[in-house]
């Protein structure tokens, strides 16, 4: 794909110009491209600077190449937006959202780059009305990018959090079912002795009541046989004193 073709580049909703090739004409900003991971710098207000150098400031140029290697620079359109230019932004948003299949609520990165593309048009729309205004907007929108950057973190910690909080609840209850089995293989070994005890002390309970009967028997025995020696007795002298 030749990338210098800017219809062959995934479609912006910020307006851009025709794509200049690298060490031809560059002249159209004075600013420096800005380096990767390095704050823009913007010029103070006050020094009243050129419009298209705050506009390409506030967004930078594209930067691609093609299949060769040949590298080109993509500035935004320093061209005044019209009524019009906004209803078609509009329309241009709301069919990028569909073609895209944008999610219309939760959390979806498409729908917020779209929203972030018109977010910038409308930026470079009110800075070549009124740069002032433009610096303005671009400290809000880097306000919000940070704060969305800073609720990222968040949830990307708390979601850390709480993975760490479920393999520790998954370890402890591994832990606690070992244990829980254990008290139970002692629960049945000490339900198995209850029972041995249990049939020992019925074992002792019908010897001692077997035991008992027959030492009643024997002491009715005596009892009876000494009874009846008395009698017997009793009837020997009574009939010696006849």
């Amino acid at each position: 794909t030749n990338m210098s073709d800017p219809s062959r580049l995934r479609e912006s909703l910020v307006k851009l110009d025709v794509p200049i090739e690298t060490g031809a004409d560059v002249s159209k900003s004075t600013i420096a491209r800005p380096s990767k991971g390095k704050k823009i710098t913007l010029p103070p207000v006050e020094s009243k600077p050129n419009t298209d150098d705050i506009l390409h400031a506030i967004l930078p140029p594209r930067e691609f190449a093609d299949e060769s290697g040949k590298g080109f620079l993509q500035y935004v359109s320093n061209q005044p937006a019209s009524r019009l230019d906004v209803i078609q932004l509009q329309e241009k948003l709301d069919q990028k959202l569909m073609e895209r299949q944008a999610r219309e609520t939760g959390i979806c990165p498409v729908r917020e780059e779209l929203y972030s593309q018109c977010f910038d048009e409308l930026i470079r729309q009110v800075t070549l009305n009124c740069p002032e205004r433009g610096l303005l907007l671009l400290r809000v929108r880097d306000e919000i990018r940070m704060t969305i950057a800073a609720y990222q973190t968040l949830y990307q910690s708390s979601v850390t959090f709480g993975t760490r909080k479920q393999l520790q609840a998954e370890q402890g209850k591994a832990d606690l079912e070992k244990r829980i089995e254990e008290l139970e293989h002692n629960k049945k070994g000490l339900e198995n002795k209850v029972i041995e005890l249990r049939n020992k002390c019925e074992a002792i309970e019908k010897r001692e009541n077997e035991r008992r009967a027959m030492e009643e028997k024997k002491r009715r025995e005596e009892i009876d046989f000494l009874k009846y020696q008395g009698q017997h007795l009793e009837s020997f002298l009574k009939s010696l004193d006849k």
